[in-house]
């Protein structure tokens, strides 16, 4: 079996499809260009795993942050009931400009709801399974890549710097063109385990430990690195928040690492033998059926259990490789 084809099949189920991104772009650029017309707002960022590209299928939101004035907006950015009061101004606006009932702009909103840092605005039926939300969060500048946004449940408003974490990955995937749709692949494979691990810190996981390798070789050697890498707190890379998850149960996660790891390797090692057919089995016991199975399949001394919670039943639909979000 063709090893890097396989990969390319993979790569192509783990993606969302053309049109999901495509529609998810155009409500994205929506709301940036919606608020991007406001006298009071100095620009907008986008934000999030699909402004970098790393969006697994499916495409469930994005995020956009709204930079105001602080001229505008007198006592923004410090603590006390302005936090709360920054969230209720963007939920007011979005209702007048894009809500279902009195959008002046598009009536495309049909509920909002204020979180901690941001404001959940649902375009689709609320009650969807799948529902796609655009979260908008309100922001003072700091400096060229940090950011002061509110927090409703300690009335403060915290540094964070996503567009650190925006051009850190944009320039890992300029040097391995892979770089993205590995994270994707990576984040797919976590969603997969029993223990919770969070699509950011997979993904910073990915930026430290995700080699520029052939895929194989970068795979075994991610899931190596992060059976130790988890063990200990993983941060915000440009060191302003603190731990991605600090409920992280990291032995349970260490051990998934663990298993995918010696999956993983045996299959490396199957490949450099030759014994292609082996590696793609052993590839299937860690992703499931999302990776392809060999022509003869996965019985006679090719087969492998599925390790690490892969979900080695479930059918995911091939569909084409495409650009997945970015800026």
């Amino acid at each position: 079996m063709d090893i890097n084809a396989a990969f390319d099949k993979l790569q192509q189920n783990v993606n969302a499809s053309p049109e999901a991104v495509t529609e998810a772009r155009r409500r994205r650029d929506l709301f940036r260009g919606t608020f991007g017309s406001e006298d009071d707002v100095e620009e907008t960022v986008p934000s999030g795993s699909f402004a970098r590209g790393s969006q697994k299928d499916p495409i469930n939101d994005v995020d956009i942050i709204v930079v105001y004035d602080e001229t505008e907006h007198e006592g923004w950015g410090t603590p006390g009931p302005s936090a709360e009061e920054a969230l209720t101004h963007v939920q007011d606006r979005v209702k007048a400009l894009l809500g279902v009932s009195e959008g002046s702009v598009s009536k495309e909103v049909r509920l909002t709801r204020v979180q901690n840092h941001s404001v959940k605005c649902w375009l689709d039926d609320p009650d969807a399974k799948l529902a796609f939300t655009v979260d908008v969060t309100p922001a003072l500048r700091v400096d060229e890549e940090t950011l002061l946004i509110p927090e409703k449940n300690s009335s403060c408003w915290i540094q964070t710097a996503p567009e650190h974490l925006n051009r850190v990955i944009a320039e890992r995937h300029a040097d391995w063109n892979k770089f993205v749709g590995q994270v994707r692949v990576v984040k797919r494979w976590g969603a997969d385990q029993q223990t919770e691990m969070k699509s950011l810190l997979l993904e910073v996981l990915a930026l430290h430990h995700l080699p520029k390798e052939t895929r194989s070789k970068a795979l075994a050697r991610f899931f190596a690195a992060g059976a130790s890498a988890v063990l200990s707190p993983v941060e915000d890379p440009a060191g302003l928040c603190g731990e991605i998850q600090p409920d992280l149960d990291r032995d349970a996660a260490a051990r998934h690492f663990t298993k995918a790891s010696e999956a993983a390797w045996r299959a490396v090692e199957a490949e450099d033998r030759g014994e292609t057919d082996r590696a793609a089995c052993l590839w299937r016991s860690i992703f499931g059926d999302i990776f392809p199975e060999p022509p003869g399949g996965c019985s006679n001394g090719n087969g492998a259990k599925a390790v690490g919670g892969a979900a080695a039943s479930v059918h995911r639909r091939p569909i084409r490789d495409a650009p997945q979000g970015g800026q």
